[in-house]
């Protein structure tokens, strides 16, 4: 029995002895988790944490963007705190080389001075309500997975428009459990999102790539925005008269520290976890799909490098790009060397065993569930088929950037080509196109964007068998022949091979080209867009990313019915555990300590990390080590103010609470329910994590909120948003919200 309950920890699935793992919906607390969470420390009641009847500390916490980030808010005037690579995209997009505030650091005066973000949006949880019956009325066990989805498609859309009525919040319906269980999501959403502050890249971004996903960790990885309402506390667009939002609940700030074995939790929206996956799964990450979108991802790094380095302008307007890519080109690394170590195909392979052997055990249960790890492994032989292909059409081929940009230019052809449309509605259709064209070109280099299309040509062209290559690539193996290039549609023979098909492409097409993307919209015509040749590549890669999608995905359907019988049989099997579903966006709360680990033979890693390490790691040659002036003088005199503790500055601190990509921003909690810090990466000997917890190992990174306030303050000089805050220090409030 022993072996078992080990093995079953190692996978990833949560016991009541494990309270540090777990992604839990805040609906189920009373009855799952306060129990254990009171023993560990915990000084709220559940209805504290969550309530849809009075305030709570759910209503303290947003999802960024719809669920890519977190942030919390501080004050009650609206004031919320994320990560400073949550907000990288907007504050570079306000950045220039005049106005540098990516590098240098931003911080409002004044709410007049606040920077307003097109498309940056958060919402806010109003209940949540389990709606697996409904969901589920009139499913049957034997019946066909399409007739299935049918019926659940209908009663989820009704009961989206019974929960939304005339209101005007936002109503999701997620699948849990691999469609056991089904919950329903209501949110209010403020699309009116400013930013107030955000410390320069040397702090925010301090040990770079070099450090991402490491420990120890010394990064001051936050920013400040300010959510809006309308004058009468409603969501409203942006708009001048628009007022800070009065918030239900915000998160009050304890000075007080950490110390080992502290309780904390953390409070979000985890993106994607598959702790659930199968051993064909993790066998088909490692060998195949993690190595593939290393070698795409690790090819554009290295050509937009080279041009970053040489070009501070470009180091501008490509750092959040570069940033987004190289995030998991290195977690992919990770991921497969962890997957390796831990054998956690061994160890999925052993409880699929288990689970079958189980299963055979009485006809009852042959009849209920069949045998999910027989159809599960069968799907996965044309599952795999699909995959590489899929991947390199998503990594490769939309990573050609004006590929991305341009494949919704159809529905403006569309628009032009149908003599119905009023000359409002195409004026109007082609101001929205120049929009999304010229927010493209502001941070677009064709230079960098043609290396790549040349590149991504020629993984395609080696990797792939040819019924998964983009007909336009398959143009150059005529060259090899000693024929010109042709593609249907081009004016002219190709000379050379990819760079030849590359030249030839960001030659002739408009699609690459601000001045003539805008003349074209001054005089569009759908024939000019036709016969472009850059909307012919975007065409041929698009039609192929659809056909690929499109078998993939019904490969993927077959796992389907496999996958939801596992996970019952499983959780029928140990019908005394506590089981969590699956991270998919939705707000989740994990509960651990704070705790150091040992990470190998003769290595111990401490859970708290100083400015004394800043220091350490200055390096004035590497930009990623680089550390401001200022700060420097503020550790040379040991000018903490209230944020120091006996001459000491603390800047990060370790937690085992469970968290993957969606976390990033997430308040982390101490037992009375103040802010402690936040939650901003995991760490490199448990990249594994999303598929498999490894309770010895994995550790969750979080900037200490003494340090992200002795920035604002002492650094930043910005102690009005301070005295927005409500500030706890030896269990006092130093200074009360207005």
């Amino acid at each position: 029995m022993r072996r078992v309950l080990i093995l079953l920890l190692s996978i990833g699935l949560s016991f009541n002895a494990i309270a540090d793992e777990g992604m839990w919906l805040p609906l189920h607390i009373q009855r799952l988790n306060q129990v254990d969470m009171e023993k560990m420390g915990l000084q709220l009641t559940a209805d504290e944490i969550y309530s849809i009847n009075h305030s709570s500390l759910k209503d303290a916490i947003v999802n960024l963007g719809g669920g890519f980030c977190t942030g919390e808010i501080i004050s009650n005037e609206g004031l919320m705190l994320t990560n400073h690579h949550c907000g990288y995209s907007y504050i570079q997009s306000h950045s220039t080389v005049e106005n540098d505030i990516l590098t240098n650091g931003f911080w409002a005066q004044s709410n007049d001075e606040e920077l307003p973000n097109d498309g940056l949006f958060v919402q806010f949880l109003v209940r949540i309500e389990d709606v697996s019956e409904k969901v589920l009325k009139g499913v049957k066990d034997k019946m066909p997975e399409a007739e299935r989805n049918d019926i659940i498609e209908k009663n989820s859309t009704e009961l989206k428009a019974g929960a939304k009525g005339t209101t005007h919040y936002d109503v999701k319906i997620k699948s849990f459990y691999e469609g056991n269980e089904y919950y329903l999501f209501v949110y209010e959403t403020y699309n009116d999102v400013r930013l107030v502050g955000t410390p320069p890249e040397s702090i925010g971004k301090y040990g770079g790539d070099t450090d991402n996903w490491m420990w120890p960790r010394h990064t001051g990885d936050f920013s400040l925005f300010r959510v809006y309402s309308s004058p009468d506390g409603k969501p409203a667009e942006y708009a001048p008269e628009n007022i800070p939002l009065k918030p239900k609940y915000f998160l009050p700030i304890s000075l007080d520290g950490v110390q080992e074995n502290d309780f904390a939790m953390v409070f979000g929206y985890p993106g994607s976890t598959n702790r659930y996956l199968t051993s064909f799964g993790v066998e088909l990450a490692v060998e195949e799909t993690n190595p593939a979108r290393v070698k795409i991802r690790g090819k554009k790094l290295e050509i937009m490098k080279e041009s970053m380095d040489a070009d501070p302008t470009i180091r501008l307007a490509y750092a959040s790009k570069y940033a987004s890519i190289s995030n998991y080109w290195k977690y992919f690394i990770g991921q497969t060397q962890g997957l390796k170590r831990l054998d956690v195909y061994g160890k999925k392979l052993a409880l699929e065993n288990e689970i079958s052997t189980w299963i055979k055990d009485k006809k009852s249960r042959a009849k209920r569930y069949g045998d999910p790890v027989a159809e599960i492994g069968a799907a996965y032989e044309n599952v795999k088929k699909y995959t590489i292909p899929f991947y390199y059409q998503y990594e490769a081929g939309f990573g050609i950037e004006f590929v991305k940009s341009s494949y919704k230019l159809a529905g403006l052809i569309r628009v032009l080509n149908d003599e119905g449309n009023s000359e409002e509605t195409v004026s109007a259709k082609i101001n929205m196109y120049k929009a999304a064209s010229e927010g493209f070109f502001k941070d677009y280099d064709p230079g960098i964007d043609k290396k790549v299309f040349a590149a991504m040509a020629e993984f395609f062209m080696s990797d792939l068998e040819g019924e998964f290559i983009p007909g336009v690539f398959k143009a150059v193996n005529k060259n090899y022949n000693g024929e010109p290039a042709v593609f249907e549609g081009f004016n002219a023979s190709i000379d050379g091979d990819y760079e030849g098909l590359a030249n030839y492409v960001f030659s002739n097409s408009i699609l690459v080209n601000k001045d003539k993307m805008m003349a074209f919209y001054n005089n569009p015509s759908a024939k000019i867009l036709e016969n472009d040749p850059g909307y012919i590549v975007v065409n041929s890669v698009y039609n192929s990313y659809k056909d690929i999608s499109a078998k993939r995905g019904n490969a993927l359907d077959k796992l389907e019915k496999g996958r939801r019988n596992f996970i019952a049989a499983l959780r029928d099997m140990n019908d005394n555990k506590k089981y969590y579903a699956d991270a998919n966006s939705t707000m989740r709360l994990t509960y651990g300590k704070v705790l150091s680990y040992d990470p190998r033979d003769a290595v111990h890693f401490h859970y708290l990390t100083t400015l004394n390490g800043v220091m350490e790691k200055e390096d004035p040659t590497n930009p990623e080590f680089i550390v401001h002036p200022k700060l420097k003088e503020l550790f040379k005199t040991k000018n903490y103010g209230q944020y120091g503790t006996d001459g000491k500055l603390y800047v990060g601190f370790l937690t085992n609470n469970d968290i993957t990509g969606g976390n990033s921003g997430s308040p982390v909690i101490n037992g009375f329910g103040q802010l402690i810090g936040t939650a901003f990466d995991g760490n490199w000997e448990a990249m594994s994590g999303d598929i498999a917890f490894e309770p010895k190992l994995q550790r969750c990174i979080n900037v200490d909120i003494r340090y992200t306030l002795f920035i604002i303050d002492k650094f930043a000089g910005a102690t009005h948003l301070i005295d927005e805050m409500t500030i706890i220090k030896n269990g006092i409030a130093q200074t009360r919200g207005n």
